[in-house]
Formats: structure tokens, C-alpha cells, sequence
């Protein structure tokens, strides 16, 4: 395993957006069935960044766009889970 070179990182973020996804999609799944208990905890997302409706003006181009990021906890366990795998193998 290679944390100094540009590889070891890149594998790194590719393990934790894996995770993330992952975790963001068994959240969805998860929350259309009716558990009670911590469920709802794990499903429920924590909004950490939002940019909304940010306009560009280049007179010759307009640029709209926004960035949400907003994990669950299940998100961010899986996210935990993939750096326990990236550092075992």
C-alpha cells in the first residue's frame, strides 16, 4: 500500500465515494421499509454543504448549478468500511 504517490490517494477516494455510494443506496432501500428503532437515525440525511442556484454570466455563456452534500449515517459507516478495506489490502 502506497499512501505518498498519487495512485494510493486516488485509490483511496475511489474506495470512499464506493463506500459512500453503497451506503447511500442501502439507506434508499432501507428507508421504505417501516423499522423502528435506530432506523430511522441511519436513513435520515444530515445536510453538511449547501450551494444552491449559483449563476454565471460569461455573455456568451450562463452557467447554472448547485452542490448538496448531505451523507446518512450509513453513507459515512460505509464510507468507514471501505478504508478498513483499502488498508487490508
Amino acid at each position: 500500500m502506497r499512501w505518498s504517490g498519487t495512485r494510493g490517494i486516488l485509490m483511496l477516494l475511489l474506495f470512499l465515494f464506493v463506500g459512500a455510494l453503497l451506503g447511500g443506496i442501502l439507506a434508499d432501500l432501507l428507508g421504505s421499509v417501516s423499522f423502528s428503532g435506530i432506523m430511522p437515525y441511519l436513513v435520515r440525511q444530515y445536510t453538511l454543504l449547501d450551494l444552491q442556484n449559483i449563476h454565471l454570466n460569461l455573455l456568451i455563456l450562463e452557467i447554472d448549478f448547485g452542490i448538496r452534500f448531505a451523507p446518512n449515517l450509513l453513507s459515512v459507516i460505509g464510507m468507514i468500511i471501505a478504508v478498513w478495506v483499502f488498508r487490508r489490502i
